[in-house]
């Protein structure tokens, strides 16, 4: 944590915009999801090196660029664009089934799916390609995004507070810091595993 706490705060505060606008723009999601680095940034910012307005609005201003990027790419090209996805795409998430979340909850499928880092990366696409309105889209691009870079930034600057106490009151913090990423990476392999094996 020190580590990353001493990380310079431009350079923080730069991949807390560029990684999230890269995530549906690029599809750089499925491999790093944009969270990572807002994460980050809210532990530097609890390190205060960086203020949290500063994380939740870089991060969110990064989120809505790139699902725009995404929309007008979807828009742009239309359905092919998602034929002709990478194979790591379709072994990662049922276009099918994502096509249809977006066609029936429409908007609300922008602003929960923001929530879950495939479908983060593919529902803009499938909005621009289906022909969601616009200005519908960028409203609910926007609540979603600023919902989600307020939580997952403070969610960071949070857990950066419950280890410095758990270190410095209780002398457990490492422990209790590795048994929290150990339950989360068991968590998220476990639904991976889940979500390949319905796909079959």
């Amino acid at each position: 944590m020190a580590t990353l706490v001493g990380l310079p705060p431009l350079l923080v505060l730069t991949l807390v915009i560029v990684l999230p606008a890269l995530e549906s723009s690029t599809l750089l999601g499925l491999v790093v999801p944009g969270e990572t680095a807002i994460l980050i940034g809210g532990l530097v910012a609890h390190g205060g090196a960086l203020p949290l307005w500063a994380v939740v609005a870089g991060g969110a201003a990064g989120a809505c660029l790139g699902d725009q990027v995404g929309y007008a790419l979807g828009r742009r090209y239309g359905p092919g664009v998602l034929a002709h996805a990478p194979r790591v795409l379709r072994r990662r998430v049922n276009l099918a089934r994502a096509r249809h979340l977006v066609a029936r909850r429409g908007a609300w499928a922008v602003v929960t799916g923001r929530w879950v880092a495939v479908l983060r990366t593919v529902v803009p696409l499938i909005a621009g390609a289906g022909g969601m309105r616009w200005s519908l889209f960028l409203r609910a691009n926007l609540l979603g995004g600023l919902a989600w870079a307020t939580a997952v930034a403070t969610l960071g600057y949070l857990g950066a507070a419950s280890y410095r106490y758990l270190e410095r009151e209780l002398g457990i913090g490492e422990w209790a810091l590795l048994v929290l990423i150990g339950v989360v990476v068991a968590l998220r392999v476990w639904r991976r595993a889940r979500r390949r094996s319905a796909d079959r």
